[in-house]
């Protein structure tokens, strides 16, 4: 009995000399000091302060650019009276047509403070009356003051009693791929609603010959209109469009840049419509079996397959063949990146291309020029201003210039005679011409007047 007690005792002695030496030189200190009026806490916690840019790679704020352009984007209410027949026997007996009201629905940004709204002319499109309601809740009728179809910028005015809040146009040009950005809309009748991305990319064309930015910044219906805008608060685009097979937001999502968005609501307010500058030249479907051939595919650059007649590349010396590689201050890798700069210009002004021709770089100043083309309303004519040469070869000093019919008019032998009258009416450019078939009805007697080659008059009746 004694023994096993001297055992147990020298067991807890040589026990108790093992814990210290581990507890003098192996463990560190991890108590905390708490004084008498302080609670030891449960779970420990950081006492470093939070910060809304977060740390590090997450370095961003949102809240200045947020609280900048919430009260600045509108909700955008679109009543459309569609007409027709209820029924087949309504169709083909003429009984009375009933309305059935439409409400289509999108967004708008403030970009003055007396009420000038740009917003996607697809959101007001065939509107019999329009609602603009504010992130407060105040609702306004508005008017549309302008629209352009090509880049999808309508401009609506609302009339206020005391100045509203707005967003000035930012640089899109300046953007750059993986910057952050936040897309403001009112979609579904909400409140100005926030969403954040960054830029995917920049110059998507989408099939229309036009520029978007890329985000992956959530775009729902009802977004189309809003704001694109960079962590500054800086307007850089104006949604549009998204793509999906569902209708709802899956990943990609596309803005008018804000420098087209500004240019076409300038030439709204100063022309009533949009003055478009045009380079004069046209570059081949690089996706073609002959292209791929050719290996335009593979060129970093826009590859220029024609050069229009009276253009300004004309009159520059641009040639088929050039490669266009970058315009003023625009490094060029594709068509719709040199489309996209150039929607920012008027006809009168300069730019500097760089051209690779023959393996050396040539530069040249180029003229843009006022559009010399036009498609027809109703006939599908393509027909062009009449240059000096023209003027000589036909004896006029009027019209415009077929260059191209639809192949239903084949028969005719229209192309390469000059129309100068249609329906009585004296046409003197391609202006005149857009208007007075815009006036033909389609099932109307129109007749019109044109010069042949040896400067005969020949008379066409259409009905």
């Amino acid at each position: 009995m004694k023994r096993i007690a001297s055992l147990f005792l020298v067991s807890l002695f040589t026990g108790a000399i093992t814990l210290g030496a581990y507890k003098l030189f192996f463990e560190k200190d991890t108590y905390k000091l708490v004084t008498a009026n302080q609670e030891t806490p449960f779970l420990s916690t950081s006492a470093l302060t939070t910060s809304a840019k977060g740390a590090g790679i997450n370095e961003v704020d949102f809240t200045i650019a947020a609280e900048k352009t919430v009260n600045a984007v509108v909700h955008v209410k679109n009543l459309t009276i569609s007409k027709g027949p209820s029924s087949l026997s309504d169709f083909f007996y003429g009984f009375e047509r009933k309305q059935a009201p439409q409400v289509g629905t999108g967004s708008g940004v403030i970009i003055s403070p007396d009420g000038f709204i740009v917003t996607n002319n697809h959101v007001i499109s065939n509107a019999s009356q329009l609602e603009v309601t504010l992130n407060n809740k105040k609702t306004y009728k508005a008017e549309v003051i302008g629209a352009d179809k090509s880049s999808d910028i309508a401009l609506l005015k609302i009339d206020v009693d005391k100045p509203l809040p707005y967003l000035a146009f930012g640089d899109s040009d300046n953007s750059k791929i993986g910057e952050w950005v936040l897309a403001v809309g009112n979609p579904f009748s909400l409140t100005s609603t926030v969403t954040a991305g960054i830029v995917s990319a920049k110059a998507r064309s989408l099939g229309r010959n036009q520029s978007f930015i890329q985000t992956d910044a959530a775009v729902n219906p009802g977004n189309s209109g809003g704001a694109l805008v960079n962590t500054n608060g800086d307007l850089i685009g104006i949604n549009t469009a998204i793509t999906s097979q569902t209708g709802s937001y899956v990943g990609y999502s596309f803005a008018v840049p804000s420098n087209i968005a500004k240019k076409v609501v300038e030439d709204i307010m100063e022309y009533g419509n949009v003055q478009r500058g045009l380079l004069g030249i046209r570059t081949a479907n690089i996706n073609t079996k002959e292209a791929i051939e050719l290996g335009l595919d593979e060129i970093e650059g826009v590859y220029v397959s024609q050069v229009t007649e009276d253009s300004g590349a004309e009159e520059a010396g641009l040639k088929e063949g050039d490669i266009i590689k970058q315009v003023d201050n625009v490094l060029v890798r594709k068509f719709s990146e040199l489309t996209g700069y150039l929607s920012s210009k008027r006809p009168g002004d300069v730019v500097e291309l760089a051209i690779e021709r023959d393996s050396k770089k040539i530069i040249k100043n180029v003229t843009l020029k006022k559009e010399q083309t036009v498609i027809l309303p109703a006939t599908g004519f393509m027909v062009k201003n009449l240059s000096d040469k023209d003027k000589k070869t036909f004896g006029v000093k009027k019209g415009v210039k077929i260059i191209d019919v639809p192949e239903g008019y084949g028969r005719y032998d229209l192309k390469n005679k000059v129309i100068v009258e249609v329906d009585d009416k004296e046409i003197e450019n391609i202006d005149d011409a857009k208007e007075f078939f815009g006036e033909i009805s389609r099932y109307g007697r129109t007749s019109f007047t044109m010069i042949n080659e040896k400067g005969e008059k020949e008379r066409l009746i259409l009905q």
